[in-house]
């Protein structure tokens, strides 16, 4: 077993990584209504999202919290997966 091991569950997740899987889980309506910013309501994007989130601490805060709280969602709906893979959630493939 690997003991260097983060214990953060945010270790090595973006923020992009966040939003995509946010998106993907909630959509974009629904997650303007989780958590209520403009970037999430009025034409969003990631782009746009990251724009705002980067310079707006608390509503960075409550993007990770609202991941964080969704993880288990997450595990459920990817039986067998941990959670969605950040790496590739959103992407074109």
């Amino acid at each position: 077993m690997n003991d260097h091991r983060s214990k953060d569950p945010l270790h090595g997740v973006t923020l992009e990584m966040q939003i995509n899987a946010l998106v993907a889980h909630y959509g974009w309506d629904k997650l303007g209504k989780l958590i209520n910013i403009n970037c999430f309501k009025s034409d969003p994007s990631v782009k746009s999202s990251l724009k705002f989130l980067r310079r707006t601490p608390w509503a960075r805060a409550e993007v990770e919290a609202l991941y964080l709280d969704s993880l288990d969602d997450f595990r459920s709906e990817n039986e067998g997966d941990i959670a969605p893979n950040p790496w590739t959630t959103g992407r074109n493939s």
